[in-house]
C-alpha cells in the first residue's frame, strides 16, 4: 500500500495502462460491454477527488475552487485544515473492470448547501461508494442520511488518513454508522488505485449480491 493519503492529496499523472484509455483519451475501451453510473459520497474533505484521480483511466473532471473566507464559515474544517480548495459541482472519472464493466465515477459536493444538487447527480445512479473520515465520524451521518433517502445500496470506505484513530472490530465500527449488516464495509487508501480499485469492487459485488439481473 502506498503511503497513508494527506488531507488533499494532488493529482497524479498516470501511465497508459493495456487495454485502457490513457490519460486525457476520451474513448472507451473496446472491450466496453455495460457501463455504469457509480456515485463517490462522503463529507468535505474526505478524499473523493482524491479517489477518482487515482483510478480514471481518462483525465478526471473537477470543479475544485479555492476556499474562501465566506466558505469557511460554513464548511466544517476540523480535520481537515490543511485542506486549500473544495468541490462546487462534480468530479468525474471512468474505469474499466474486468469483464466488460465500466464504471463512470459522479464525485458529489459533501456540504450541505450543495443538497439541492443531489437528486440530479443521483438520478440513473446504480450505487455509491461512501467516503468515511474516522476522525470525523459525526461528519458522515448526513450524507449516509441522504444516500439512505434515494434509496441506492451503497458500501462504506474509511479513508485511511495518517492521524485517524485506529478502531477496533468491524461492529464497533457498524453501530457507529447505524450501518445494516449486508452493508459493505472495508478500508482504503484513497491515494492508491489498488487499494480504491478494491473499494470500488465491494460495492460492484454487493450491487451484483443484491439483485443480479438488475446489476447486469
Amino acid at each position: 500500500m502506498a503511503s497513508a493519503p494527506s488531507d488533499s492529496a494532488p493529482s497524479a499523472c498516470r501511465e497508459t495502462r493495456p487495454g485502457t484509455a490513457g490519460p486525457g483519451s476520451v474513448h472507451l475501451p473496446d472491450t466496453a460491454r455495460d457501463l455504469v453510473k457509480i456515485l463517490v459520497a462522503g463529507p468535505f474533505g474526505v478524499g473523493k477527488t482524491t479517489l477518482i484521480d487515482s483510478v480514471s483511466e481518462i483525465r478526471p473532471l473537477h470543479t475544485e475552487e479555492p476556499l474562501s473566507e465566506a466558505s469557511a464559515q460554513v464548511d466544517e474544517l476540523d480535520g481537515v485544515r490543511e485542506k486549500t480548495t473544495t468541490t462546487v459541482a462534480i468530479d468525474f472519472g471512468r474505469i474499466s473492470l474486468p469483464g466488460g464493466v465500466v464504471l463512470y465515477l459522479f464525485g458529489t459536493p459533501g456540504q450541505e448547501r450543495f443538497r439541492s444538487l443531489w437528486d440530479d447527480i443521483a438520478y440513473g445512479a446504480l450505487g455509491a461508494l461512501v467516503l468515511v473520515d474516522s476522525r470525523r465520524l459525526d461528519a458522515s451521518f448526513d450524507v449516509l442520511g441522504l444516500v439512505e433517502e434515494s434509496g441506492l445500496p451503497y458500501a462504506v470506505a474509511f479513508n485511511a488518513f495518517p492521524d485517524a484513530p485506529r478502531h477496533h472490530g468491524e461492529e464497533r465500527l457498524r453501530r457507529a454508522l447505524d450501518l445494516e449488516p449486508t452493508t459493505p464495509l472495508v478500508t482504503c487508501d484513497a491515494r492508491d488505485r489498488d487499494s480504491s480499485i478494491d473499494a470500488l469492487l465491494a460495492l460492484v459485488d454487493h450491487l451484483i449480491g443484491r439483485d443480479p439481473v438488475e446489476a447486469r
